[in-house]
């Protein structure tokens, strides 16, 4: 399906083939603007609305309903009543509606809005951000994911005995999130095969024990291989290679050094190990995966998650099953065609189950556990988001189950247009904070020239923190600060027509399916066929 690339109502451009999230195919740190994601990052719930009131009006477009994604499923409104904690007796406004969720199995955590970051791990680009994401987020009071293999890349990290003794970038990235974190949102911590071979967990348990929720890795929606980076480097090539990596081509084949010598060669890339190559049996698997959560737990971990990607559906129950049993705080189900890092084209194009059936499922099999009476893990759905409406549409389809909802790329644009934003106000930061800009492009400049002019959530992030603490917050935190309150205010908007003021009152009766292909494939009721009885009865009253 061809998603529109422009808005005209929202004056929003996507630069390149836009996709159902909204952004572009390819998101670039370096972007001009301007996106929804984008402008929202400055601007907040100003973009919620048609542009130049009083000289327009507005009509949708959004009138056919093909195939089956996100954008075929319909929210639905009621014209009277009201749940949630509130007085119905009194008149409700949608600021009223309450955002507050949490997560967990015996010890919750709470979080001030439903969103969390994908895992956003060994990538130069979310090494280069981390400041601006980790901040942003603790300041918003939601949760971040540091992804897999920080430890493994990291030049600075030390070993001994095959296990890390000292990892200044993964150290760095949790202490950034805890200079801002007020009880609220969560510093999460992934790990693939190469971190538990490394002794990440170990490392972790004596550093910050409890203070972190540590997060096993089966796989993502953007590939079913490991985790990949590129390296322009030779010698950090073979560093990485001596780590234990595969790296391709060999660097240390005589040939690839004198293709990269003549400058045929200019990139290498890193890739992780697979897990559970030598298990045959979804019972090896399920054995192997409890002793890990055993030794988890006895290493003092109270919270321990699990990521999985968009494998077929034997693994996504395999994934809720042993959640459920080993009573795992998170379980985040990824659907296909995301991706933050450099995973291969055409396999992020082909693999794996679309984010709305895997999704789909994902809420059949927990209905079927809570029926036999057995504990469901908490879910976040991730795969594809960056639009309130879809983010209200996917809490719906996982309701009771899904408390979160991830966002890979979505959560990162506001890290690179504020990081891009600060190089040029103040010159000397630009390469500290790896500003792409000389100068404002117009999209930016016609909002003003100070940072005070361009986000209308300044001030609000300085109310937080203080005059004083405001020159040490990255201008990329004040800019996820806006788009969370974009997405929050238009969360709200959303749950307040559907007469809902509290996100756990949220259910699968708030949507409804836009064709039957959709309504066959998600089990939600099509458009007209809901609550057609409840009306047909008024007519026989």
């Amino acid at each position: 399906m061809n998603w529109s690339k422009s808005n005209d109502v929202l004056g929003s451009v996507n630069r390149g083939n836009a996709v159902e999230s909204g952004l572009c195919t390819l998101c670039r740190a370096d972007c001009q603007g301007k996106c929804e994601t984008w402008m929202s990052s400055m601007r907040g719930r100003e973009i919620l609305y048609p542009r130049d009131f009083g000289l327009v009006t507005a009509g949708s477009g959004n009138t056919t309903h093909v195939g089956v994604s996100y954008n075929s499923l319909r929210i639905q409104g009621l014209n009277y009543g009201a749940t949630g904690p509130v007085n119905s007796d009194e008149d409700l406004l949608f600021t009223d509606v309450n955002l507050e969720t949490s997560f967990g199995a015996s010890e919750k955590t709470k979080c001030r809005v439903p969103f969390m970051t994908g895992a956003l791990g060994s990538t130069f680009i979310a090494a280069k951000y981390w400041d601006s994401f980790a901040a942003g987020c603790a300041l918003v009071g939601a949760p971040i994911v540091v992804g897999e293999n920080v430890v493994g890349v990291d030049r600075e990290a030390e070993m001994s005995n095959g296990r890390i003794t000292k990892a200044p970038e993964l150290e760095r990235r949790i202490d950034t999130y805890m200079r801002y974190y007020d009880g609220y949102g969560a510093i999460i911590v992934q790990m693939n095969v190469e971190d538990t071979r490394n002794g990440v967990a170990e490392y972790l348990a004596e550093k910050y024990g409890d203070k972190v929720i540590v997060e096993l890795k089966w796989g993502q929606g953007a590939k079913n291989i490991g985790g990949e980076i590129e390296v322009s480097s030779l010698d950090y090539a073979l560093f990485l290679k001596k780590r234990g990596y595969l790296v391709d081509p060999d660097p240390e084949k005589p040939e690839v050094q004198e293709g990269f010598h003549q400058g045929a060669i200019k990139h290498f890339a890193r890739h992780s190990r697979l897990g559970y190559t030598n298990l045959s049996s979804y019972e090896q698997v399920r054995d192997e995966f409890y002793e890990t959560v055993n030794y988890l737990r006895e290493l003092g971990f109270k919270r321990i998650s699990l990521k999985t990607g968009s494998y077929g559906m034997e693994a996504n129950l395999m994934a809720m099953a042993s959640a459920s049993e080993t009573e795992l705080d998170l379980l985040t189900m990824d659907g296909s065609g995301g991706g933050t890092g450099m995973s291969p084209w055409n396999m992020m194009e082909s693999w794996g189950v679309p984010s709305i059936l895997l999704h789909s499922k994902a809420h059949e099999y927990a209905s079927h556990l809570a029926a036999k009476g057995q504990r469901v893990p908490d879910m976040s759905f991730a795969g594809g988001f960056g639009k309130c409406s879809n983010i209200f549409k996917a809490l719906s389809l996982g309701a009771p189950f899904t408390k979160m909802i991830c966002m890979g790329r979505a959560m990162m644009i506001p890290g690179f247009l504020g990081a891009n934003i600060e190089g040029v106000l103040h010159p000397e930061r630009r390469e500290a904070v790896n500003g792409n800009w000389d100068k404002l492009p117009a999209s930016v400049a016609r909002y003003g020239s100070t940072a005070e002019e361009i986000f209308t959530s300044y001030q609000d992030v300085q109310k937080k923190v203080g005059k004083d603490e405001m020159k040490n917050v990255p201008l990329g935190a004040v800019a996820i600060w806006g788009l969370v309150d974009k997405l929050s205010a238009g969360l709200q908007q959303l749950l307040c027509g559907a007469r809902k003021f509290s996100l756990e009152e949220i259910s699968r009766y708030d949507i409804a399916s836009g064709n039957r292909e959709t309504e066959r494939e998600t089990g939600v009721p099509f458009i007209t066929d809901v609550m057609d009885e409840t009306a047909k009865r008024i007519l026989d009253m």
